[in-house]
């Protein structure tokens, strides 16, 4: 890990805690948070070897679909089911996934300081009843679960903010981290696909900010305000993690290219312009925006302008992580044989 990515965690995991001790404002709170965990995360998917699995242009087109049917179904849920039943398995969900997820974030950092050993030496543990079910694990992997399961018990007994913003950080992380797009023809469909799905539904209807406001588990981050009457600004999770792996995409075309974060650059001060607009859109008005209206147009566009000034436009638009893969899977296959 270099220096710049040890800032970037410190300082997400200070502002992290910060408004406990101190008022920050939550318009600069939300801009400074998101743009933080989407850096800390698009460095974190940067591998020795490029992604096994990506996201497909006919999977990217289904996905608003199946998100508007997925956010319509918890809609009429809430509406027909009791609010707290439904909470209540949610938050049975959200438990396990939580250990999983904030355990791997943490993971790489603790590591470092355990014994070789205990990061390598698998354990292998079988379902009883259902012996051909086994899960395969490390010690360092039970140790750095250890304030996964704490942050999940505080959270399900307390739904504190803190503890909601815990978590939701650790899945937009590892969204970000080991979520693949496998190339920007591939992001652009996804990201003009939410484009409109986020549009439609909260300009549209009441459903995105009705199940928004109902649903009680982290997949929104929850920032203090002075203000009684709404003591939180929110933010979605999707807000960070869709533009975010469009960034990291960027960030690993640099890295393919042995250039010094080119593109990555103008993609991240637009999701960062994008954010920006959004709060100062939601102010002005005093109502919910669709983040995303203003994130994806600012990303895509600084991307596009900064690639044809530089008249790498081809290159861009031919990179393909699935390709990359498979290449350098023939490669340690043909040099083995050859050994």
């Amino acid at each position: 890990m270099k220096n710049h990515e040890r800032v970037a965690n410190l300082a997400l995991a200070g502002l992290t805690v910060a408004p406990l001790v101190v008022k920050v404002d939550p318009n600069l709170n939300v801009i400074l948070t998101a743009c933080l965990t989407v850096y800390v995360g698009c460095y974190r998917s940067v591998k020795a070897t490029p992604p096994s699995e990506t996201m497909s242009n006919e999977h990217a087109m289904r996905f608003p679909l199946v998100g508007s049917a997925m956010l319509l179904s918890l809609f009429l849920l809430f509406k027909f089911v009791s609010k707290d039943l439904v909470n209540a398995v949610l938050t049975c969900y959200f438990f396990v996934l939580g250990i999983v997820a904030l355990s791997a974030t943490l993971l790489p950092a603790i590591r470092r300081f355990l014994p070789n050993h205990w990061n390598e030496d698998l354990i292998v543990w079988r379902f009883p009843y259902f012996r051909s079910l086994e899960v395969e694990f490390t010690r360092s992997q039970i140790i750095a679960g250890i304030p996964g399961t704490f942050f999940c018990a505080w959270y399900a007994s307390q739904k504190h903010w803190l503890a909601n913003n815990v978590l939701g950080l650790a899945f937009c992380v590892q969204g970000i981290e080991m979520l693949s797009l496998g190339s920007f023809k591939t992001g652009a469909i996804l990201l003009c696909g939410l484009f409109v799905y986020d549009i439609f539904w909260v300009f549209f209807t009441p459903v995105m900010v009705s199940v928004a406001k109902s649903f009680d588990a982290p997949i929104k981050l929850l920032f203090p305000t002075a203000d009684s009457a709404r003591p939180f600004s929110m933010l979605g999770l999707g807000d960070i993690v869709i533009p975010g792996i469009f960034v990291a995409l960027a960030l690993r075309f640099d890295v393919s290219r042995g250039k010094k974060s080119q593109y990555f650059n103008s993609a991240f001060l637009g999701y960062a312009v994008g954010v920006v607009l959004t709060i100062i859109v939601m102010n002005w008005f005093q109502a919910a925006q669709p983040a995303l209206l203003y994130i994806v147009p600012a990303v895509i566009g600084f991307l596009a302008v900064h690639c044809i000034w530089n008249g790498d436009v081809k290159q861009l638009l031919a990179f393909d992580e699935s390709k990359t893969a498979t290449s350098e899977d023939d490669d340690a296959t043909s040099s083995k044989k050859v050994e």
